[in-house]
């Protein structure tokens, strides 16, 4: 994602200003949630019991990360650094068998529908693996490895349940205010982190 960071004075504050008039309102009712809910305003915790929570648990990521993590659990640092560099120079290319062996897959697919299903409020999904590297995209990402980046350190590396809310910044591919939102992926038999999550949001819809 290509972005500039921009200071957006009082975004934040009327975001979470909202939170009590939507529950006086009885808008939003959710169910039980972990205890880093009571840090995030109600549109936040919305987004993520309506098309987050279901994505972490879906069978066809779960898979697609645990078959991704068997075979990327044995990559050193220059492998990764090789696959890095060889995505980010088939963006734009005519041939792009690295990009391609992640976006022409059917998980992907599957971000893409519920991108699609969110009446322009996600405009970007990932899936990380156990090193950070793309398993599932929405659309082509800036480079394949993400594990120098908050959205996998403050996840996968803090355990399950781990969640970073990244900063409002401007979208330059989609003309939006986004904000990042990304969550660990624990493995739904041994309870293990296997992976990371994130969507990007349209933050203007969040207030």
């Amino acid at each position: 994602m290509l972005v500039h960071r921009l200071t957006i004075p009082g975004r934040r504050r009327a975001v979470l200003a909202g939170v009590g008039r939507v529950f006086a309102a009885g808008l939003i009712l959710l169910p039980p949630m972990p205890l880093w809910a009571e840090q995030i305003a109600a549109p936040l915790q919305a987004v993520i019991s309506e098309y987050v929570d279901p994505l972490l648990t879906d069978p066809e990521l779960i898979a697609a990360i645990r078959a991704q993590n068997a075979v990327t659990a044995g990559y050193d640092d220059a492998k990764i650094a090789e696959l890095d560099a060889l995505w980010q120079s088939e963006i734009g290319a005519a041939e792009i068998p690295t990009i391609s062996a992640v976006w022409d897959t059917p998980v992907s697919d599957h971000l893409r529908a519920q991108l699609a299903g969110s009446a322009g409020l996600i405009h970007e999904i990932l899936v990380m693996d156990a090193r950070g590297l793309n398993v599932a995209v929405s659309g082509v990402t800036s480079d394949y490895w993400q594990g120098d980046e908050a959205k996998y350190l403050e996840t996968y590396a803090r355990g399950p349940g781990a969640l970073h809310v990244g900063a409002v910044e401007f979208d330059e591919s989609s003309q939006v205010y986004m904000q990042q939102l990304s969550l660990s992926i624990a493995d739904p038999e041994s309870g293990a982190v296997i992976g990371a999550l994130t969507v990007g949001l349209d933050a203007e819809r969040l207030q």
